[in-house]
């Protein structure tokens, strides 16, 4: 390893896409990181534990496996990485659980490697962001409702489904469709 990419951070990219990754890593070291890729959240771990990352891009969707399990397992090993949520599924509850669990910011892809980069550097708060005036479709809250319960019974479809009182296919065709837009 040079000295010069001893000088750049170490980032880690855990994302099953790999054409995403493919994508993303090298825009991420134009913009000097050091990257690791992982395409599982195993994989991740062991890379996380080599390579003792300053900074973290995980999708929260990563196989069947939850990217919130990633962020706890991060947050674990240093508490000080910046974590950044990824996801095509965004909700409000799973926006919640990864801030509550340590990620510094949630995006939606597609993003962009500057949107990136920005979040991964906006560990505060902006009071300034603008309310919504519309409030969200009956589709969206439905959701949204899912997807709370969902995280309520640790990503368990089954549980889930009984407490919602709906068929487990039901609700896995519920929640393989993208969520609808607000």
């Amino acid at each position: 390893m040079t000295t010069t990419e001893m000088d750049k951070p170490n980032l880690l990219l855990v994302d099953d896409d790999e054409t995403f990754c493919s994508v993303l890593k090298p825009a991420l070291e134009k913009r000097n990181f050091q990257v690791s890729v992982a395409n599982d959240i195993q994989q991740g771990i062991a890379l996380a534990e080599q390579t003792e990352p300053e900074y973290a891009i995980i999708d929260l969707r990563i196989g069947f496996d939850s990217g919130l399990e990633m962020v706890k397992k991060l947050m674990s090993l240093d508490d000080n990485t910046q974590i950044v949520m990824l996801t095509g599924f965004a909700s409000i509850a799973t926006a919640v659980e990864a801030i509550k669990l340590g990620a510094i910011h949630y995006l939606t892809k597609p993003a962009n490697a500057d949107e990136i980069v920005n979040a991964l550097y906006k560990n505060k708060g902006d009071s300034s962001v603008e309310i919504n005036q519309n409030p969200l479709s009956i589709k969206r809250l439905e959701w949204e409702h899912l997807q709370k319960v969902l995280m309520q019974h640790d990503g368990n479809i089954s549980a889930a489904a009984r407490a919602l009182n709906m068929h487990r296919r039901t609700l896995q065709r519920k929640l393989d469709k993208r969520p609808v837009k607000e």
